[in-house]
């Protein structure tokens, strides 16, 4: 299978694929990123994305290394020559090499932009794959998770403990409260209620949770907006958690306690089956 890789203008296999050792995304997680569904070799939902990527930019003080409409063009490339059709692509910027380990911002800097696809089903899974289950941890993240940091080590530490556990996934909690998921965001239903809290600095703005919640006000249902809490979550109706990599995936046991009688929610599935029409109506558009 294709597996190339785009580091600032150029296209490689991405086991040669190379930055250097004093890019400050590998000495500093100076930099955003994002990572967006592909389908039909089509990016779901583009839009958002770009625009999540340039808030992130102006919030840490950066640009991007090209124009945007050549990022298009690139990201564009790179699905055709990996010849992806359904799956997911990662593209970064950080703030590219400095001449010295300093903290401070170097001056002059040439941003540094990569990119990379990966090739895996995310549309019309079968039941059987729609059965997550989550366990809580606490949230020992930075202050500001607006940002899509590439400065992810809370998280890769919190998904190997739900890894170890059998889990699929880890919600982390704050005095008491879900925040979110470690690459996801988290909600409850009960008593045919929708509950996630506000976006604000404490959770990042997923543009997955954007679709679904235009999709809920097209559909009439009541979404409440609030923190919930770890036994509200434990006795929930129903429980899900979305990403642009997953959709809207079920929850079927939090901590070892059955949501649903162990069963993906029915209006959980009726939400994904409404964001899966919603990609595919977005790729019918851009072709």
């Amino acid at each position: 299978m294709t597996n190339i890789a785009y580091v600032n203008g150029d296209y490689e296999k991405i086991e040669n694929a190379k930055v250097s050792i004093m890019d400050r995304g590998l000495l500093f997680a100076d930099g955003v990123y994002e990572v967006a569904g592909v389908y039909n070799g089509v990016i779901i939902d583009n839009e958002s994305h770009i625009l999540r990527l340039q808030r992130s930019l102006n919030e840490i003080k950066l640009t991007l290394p090209i124009q945007l409409d050549e990022l298009l063009l690139v990201q564009k490339k790179l699905i055709e020559i990996n010849k992806l059709k359904e799956g997911t692509l990662y593209f970064h910027v950080t703030r590219g090499i400095g001449q010295t380990r300093e903290f401070e911002f170097p001056e002059g800097p040439s941003p540094s932009l990569i990119m990379f696809v990966h090739h895996k089903q995310i549309m019309d899974l079968p039941i059987d794959r729609l059965n997550a289950k989550i366990m809580t941890l606490p949230d020992l993240r930075w202050k500001r998770r607006d940002i899509k940091s590439i400065a992810l080590l809370p998280q890769v530490l919190a998904k190997q403990v739900a890894h170890e556990n059998n889990c699929n996934e880890v919600w982390m909690y704050e005095d008491g409260f879900i925040t979110e998921g470690g690459s996801s965001n988290a909600f409850i239903i009960k008593d045919n209620k929708l509950i996630s809290r506000k976006n604000n600095e404490k959770i990042l703005s997923g543009t997955t949770r954007q679709a679904v919640l235009k999709l809920l006000e097209l559909e009439g249902l009541i979404f409440d907006e609030r923190p919930f809490t770890i036994e509200e979550a434990y006795n929930a109706d129903e429980a899900f958690f979305t990403s642009a990599s997953v959709f809207v995936m079920p929850v079927i046991s939090i901590d070892d306690r059955a949501i649903n009688d162990g069963m993906p929610g029915k209006l959980t599935l009726k939400l994904r089956n409404l964001y899966e029409n919603f990609a595919k109506s977005s790729i019918k558009k851009e072709k």
